[in-house]
This record gives structure tokens, sequence and C-alpha cells, in this order.
């Protein structure tokens, strides 16, 4: 069976997310500073169409995230700000036409929507039947490929709180930002069963990766 993982910025007192988001701050009032590390590789410029770009140790760990993806679940605060139903379903989100993922996407939702075709082989389907339902449709959709949790900190809580992720890596930054997502709430205590199997760091990162213990 394939892995369900995540791969997340995570500030140093343990914020994965700024407050307030907005069209202006999708990530929250200095959340970009989390992903400062990132934005500066080779792998996040050729995401964007980019050349150049450094290469190296936090160049690897940035492509952790799609390494052997064959689908992708997030909440429905990860694909953008719009709360209740969707309205005239004019909110793409925040990626443009051709979003990053390039496979199938689980959106966890409330609300119905058909689902949206982008470019680049990425399709959002949004699911209202719970985390499990998205799991299972996410794993049929990825065949032997594992299932990634783009985020945000809550739908990762979910499934942590259901004992149904099996890695981990937590990239993390030297920032405080003192208010905001923390990855690690609401978990009664945190995430039990898992053991620390590498741990590496460069100036910008220190990259952790936990694996469920056999």
């Amino acid at each position: 069976m394939s892995k369900l993982k995540f791969s997340i910025s995570m500030s140093t007192d343990g914020y994965v997310a700024g407050p307030n988001q907005s069209t202006e701050n999708p990530l929250g009032e200095g959340g970009e500073e989390l992903h400062e590390w990132a934005f500066v590789t080779r792998t996040f410029r050729e995401m964007q169409g980019r050349e150049g770009g450094e290469t190296g140790l936090d160049d690897e760990h940035a492509k952790y995230w799609s390494q052997g993806t064959g689908a992708t679940i997030m909440g429905r605060n990860m694909f953008g700000p719009i709360r209740g139903s969707w309205g005239d379903e004019s909110w793409n989100g925040w990626w443009g036409d051709d979003p990053p993922y390039h496979t199938p996407v689980f959106v966890l939702t409330h609300h119905a929507r058909e689902p949206l075709e982008m470019q680049g082989g990425t399709t959002f389907h949004f699911v209202t039947g719970g985390i499990e339902e998205a799991l299972e449709r996410a794993r049929e959709a990825a065949g032997d490929r594992d299932v990634s949790i783009g985020g945000g900190a809550q739908a990762i809580q979910q499934y942590l709180r259901a004992g149904l992720v099996d890695e981990m890596v937590v990239h993390v930054v030297p920032r405080l930002l003192g208010r905001g997502e923390r990855l690690f709430e609401n978990l009664d205590g945190g995430p039990t069963g898992y053991e620390c199997v590498e741990f590496v760091s460069s100036p910008r990162v220190a990259h952790f990766r936990f694996a469920r213990k056999v």
C-alpha cells in the first residue's frame, strides 16, 4: 500500500502558518518567511518555470513533497480563503492556471463542488465524506505511488489523530512567529509512534524526517 506522508515548513516555535490568512497573505501574516529557504532552490524555481536556483542539501529536501507522489490531499483553507458555500465557483486556488501538483488533488470540504480540471495534470476533487474517504480516493488515484498531505495544519492534525500518517518531514526554520497555526496542537500531547530516521541541517533550515515505528 502507498504511504501517506507530508512535508511542511515550521517556525522554531511550532507554527506552520501565520495569523489572518487573506488573499494578500495566503500563508497568514509572516507565514511566507517559513518558505524562504525553499524559494532560492532550483526545484522551486523550476516549479515556477524559471531557470537557475541553488542545488545541494536544501534543494534535495525541497523535492520531497512531490517525489513518488501520485495524489495530494489538502484542507479547504489550503485551497483558498473562501468560507461557506462556493458561491459562483470562480475561485480556482492560489496557484493560477497551472498549479504545481500535476496530480489529482482531493480537497476536504463540507460543501460539494464539481471537479476542477487545471493545466499540467492537476485536477481538484472536492470531498465531503471526510478524511478516510479522501484518502481512499487519493490512494486509488495514486496507484503504487504515495499520497501527500499538502496542508494545512488542521488537515494534517486530522490524519495524525486518526493514526494514518506513515512519514513526515518537518523543515524547521530559525524564525519565531509567535502566533498562527501550530502543527502539533490538538493531538492530546503530540504525535506518538514515530522515530526520527534522518536529521540534516543547512544554515537556513533543519530537515527532520520521521517514520512510523515498525
